[in-house]
């Protein structure tokens, strides 16, 4: 499994992102992979697409990457809270990370803080 942060999904859907090559880069390199996202940064992403009227596309996006999402797990509130404060990191990197470590997955972000929490709390990680 690869968790993808925001900083992966907004540059594969923005054709002008400066990231957007290496996002399908390290998507197409994900093809025998499951990858999901968690709710939070979903809505996230999706933010730029509903305001923009372009929902259905960044969904049609999802569906072909297969994307899953990944609810929240038990007792959310404090495990986010404790990463908060352990790792620094904002709350939407520490969704991410949580997801990643609830499935002991590969973490896939263009955000360095992020890809070093993960690597501190020894998951993989991809950033193209």
């Amino acid at each position: 499994m690869i968790v993808l942060d925001a900083s992966v999904l907004i540059a594969y859907l923005d054709g002008d992102d400066n990231h957007h090559v290496a996002a399908e880069t390290l998507l197409a390199g994900a093809v025998d992979d499951d990858i999901g996202a968690n709710s939070l940064t979903l809505a996230e992403v999706l933010v730029a697409p509903v305001r923009d009227g372009l929902l259905a596309t960044a969904q049609t996006a999802f569906r072909d990457l297969e994307l899953v999402e990944l609810p929240f797990p038990a007792a959310t509130a404090v495990r986010l809270a404790q990463l908060r404060v352990s790792t620094g990191l904002k709350m939407p990197d520490c969704c991410v990370l949580l997801a990643a470590l609830e499935a002991q997955a590969t973490v896939a972000s263009f955000d360095n803080r992020l890809g070093q929490a993960a690597q501190d709390h020894h998951l993989p990680v991809l950033s193209g």
